[in-house]
């Protein structure tokens, strides 16, 4: 099964998706995954305004995703841990993503080193990476949220209530193709 998934580490029900396709992987489930990243804060910018990657003061969430695109094209054997890390850093955590002191020290634990981290972000290889990957989910696949999986042309927004659960990923996998089941929302939630 070859997909795309979607993260922001800003959100939880992101994190839950992308720890249970890296959990599946790891068990060897025989996916190809493409990891994409998609910024919530661009999603609300309003028309006309300039994208949250070019100013001078990024919204939240847009460094982070730089600090993992970098990982995950130039050290793709540590983007797993330091996906984690950087997920976890703001949602075990609470830390605030948009210091760089933070990213380092994520990204340090996930085994990464965080000085040729940000050596390449500052080379801004990122930042384009990030614009490219975000206005293709928005353009090609009309995608408006994380985590979105994309198969194909396909794309559906999926949020999985418990966290690491590679069963759930092929559940939702196995949904895809029934392209007449527009939208499945449960009315409340059962806790």
């Amino acid at each position: 099964m070859q997909f795309a998934i979607t993260f922001d580490y800003l959100c939880p029900f992101a994190r839950n998706a992308n720890e249970a396709v890296l959990t599946g992987l790891a068990q060897g489930r025989d996916w190809q995954v493409t990891f994409r990243p998609f910024s919530l804060a661009q999603a609300h910018v309003a028309d006309g305004e300039p994208p949250m990657w070019d100013r001078p003061e990024p919204g939240s969430g847009v460094l982070a995703l730089q600090w993992g695109l970098a990982v995950r094209d130039a050290m793709p054997e540590l983007f797993p841990a330091v996906h984690r890390a950087l997920f976890a850093a703001r949602h075990d955590r609470g830390l605030d993503i948009k210091d760089e002191a933070v990213l380092a020290e994520a990204v340090a634990a996930a085994g990464a080193d965080p000085d040729a981290v940000a050596e390449i972000v500052a080379g801004g290889g990122p930042r384009k990476v990030l614009a490219v990957e975000h206005d293709e989910a928005v353009e090609r696949w009309e995608v408006f949220g994380v985590p979105t999986f994309i198969v194909g042309d396909e794309a559906v927004f999926v949020r999985f209530m418990e966290r690491d659960r590679p069963d759930d990923v092929a559940r939702a996998l196995d949904l895809i193709p029934w392209t007449d089941l527009n939208e499945f929302k449960r009315t409340r939630v059962p806790r």
